[in-house]
Order: C-alpha cells, then sequence, then structure tokens
C-alpha cells in the first residue's frame, strides 16, 4: 500500500498517526519532509523528538518537487506578470489577491513570499481574499473573482491556470515530497521497486505533466 500525504490537510500529520497505529503500508510518499521526518531514526532530534524509527534506512529519498505559483485568470485582466510586479500592484491597491489562509502550507508559502518582499499582510488586507485550502484559492482565480492568486503548480496545472510565475527558494524554501519504504512494510523487496520505478524515466514524465519537477 502506498500512503500519500496531503499537503492541503489542516492536519497533515493524519497519514503519520496511521503509521503508527500500525497502518498496513509499504511506501509512505509525504508532501513535506516534516512527516517524514518524524519518523525516521535517522533524522535529527529536533526533527524527530519521539525517537520514532519507522523508515526502512536507505530507501529514503527527495523523490518530487512542487512550486509556488503566482497564476491569473482567463485574459489576464489587470496584467499581472511576475511577482515583483505583483508586489508593486498589491501595495498599491491595484489588484486583489486571492492566497491561503495561515493554517494551511500554501497560505504559510505566501507569508514566507510576503517577508521576503517586506509585506505588511496587514496593511495589505482589503486587497487579499482567503481561502481554506489551495482548492478555494484555484477555484476563485478560475471564476474571475480575483485578479491572481498563489497556489502550487499542480493545482494550477489542474485548474488550467496561467502561470506567469514561481516562487524561488530564496522566496519561500522548497515544496520538497519525499518518499521512502517502511519498516513495516510485508513486502520490502516489491516496495523498493516501486519506489525505484517512481524515479524512472516513465514515472518522470507522468510527474512532469501535471506540473512537478522530478529530484530523482
Amino acid at each position: 500500500m502506498l500512503l500519500v500525504e496531503n499537503m492541503e490537510n489542516k492536519d497533515i500529520s493524519a497519514l503519520k498517526k496511521q503509521i503508527e497505529a500500525g497502518a498496513d503500508c509499504d511506501v509512505f510518499l509525504s508532501a513535506a519532509p516534516k512527516q517524514m521526518n518524524q519518523l525516521d531514526k535517522a533524522a535529527s532530534a529536533e526533527g524527530n523528538p519521539d525517537g520514532l524509527d519507522f523508515v526502512l534506512q536507505g530507501t529514503r529519498l527527495d523523490l518530487l518537487e512542487n512550486k509556488v505559483a503566482l497564476v491569473v485568470p482567463e485574459g489576464n485582466p489587470k496584467d499581472v506578470r511576475s511577482f515583483d510586479d505583483l508586489i508593486a500592484k498589491l501595495q498599491n491597491g491595484e489588484v486583489l489577491l486571492a492566497i491561503g489562509n495561515g493554517d494551511v502550507p500554501v497560505g504559510q508559502y505566501t507569508q514566507k513570499i510576503f517577508t521576503y518582499y517586506g509585506v505588511d499582510e496587514a496593511a495589505c488586507a482589503s486587497s487579499l481574499t482567503y481561502g481554506s485550502n489551495v482548492k478555494e484559492v484555484t477555484a476563485q482565480v478560475s471564476e474571475g473573482a480575483v485578479d491572481c492568486g498563489i497556489v502550487y503548480a499542480t493545482d494550477a496545472f489542474s485548474a488550467k491556470l496561467t502561470v506567469v510565475d514561481t516562487a524561488t527558494k530564496e522566496m519561500c524554501g522548497q515544496v520538497i515530497y519525499p518518499a521512502a519504504v517502511l519498516k513495516v512494510s510485508r513486502h520490502p523487496d516489491a516496495a523498493k521497486a516501486f519506489l525505484e520505478y517512481l524515479t524512472g524515466a516513465d514515472a518522470k514524465k507522468v510527474f512532469e505533466s501535471v506540473g512537478f519537477s522530478p529530484l530523482q
């Protein structure tokens, strides 16, 4: 069984808890290193304070990177061209921007972008709308209810939105998806083979086709 962490679940430790509780699982693909670290005895004490030991050593890898993307509705009515352009227009009150709430990852990445640019989120409140998850943000952009939004590249692909810019590592860090075989796997050889398949050319084509950047 493959368990895949949902990046926009407010309780993104849900699958970690299932693994701890003895879920029948062979491969864990997490949408953030945090939950993988909490299960990996090779992680730092800070990353794994409980000393949990569920990851089969030698199998963990950073499989994919997602990107934080600036998207616009059809026709790009406010001619938003980049994050630099967005910030200037946002601070001048020229655009309405949809972002995630601060308690979900896409909103937290957006807050890092604001910090990078020295933006006071509260001061721009009249130019911001919020979504409780990334799907709500993409919906606002798709419907033309806002002038632009900040989502993941994969969600932009799914919603067929135009991406005008992607955030750099310096702006908000990286959105890394690690994967590993678990020690509780009853089929470790098959799990290793499947993980190897996920790093192969065929899988890479699929990942790239939906907006991911393979790291292997």
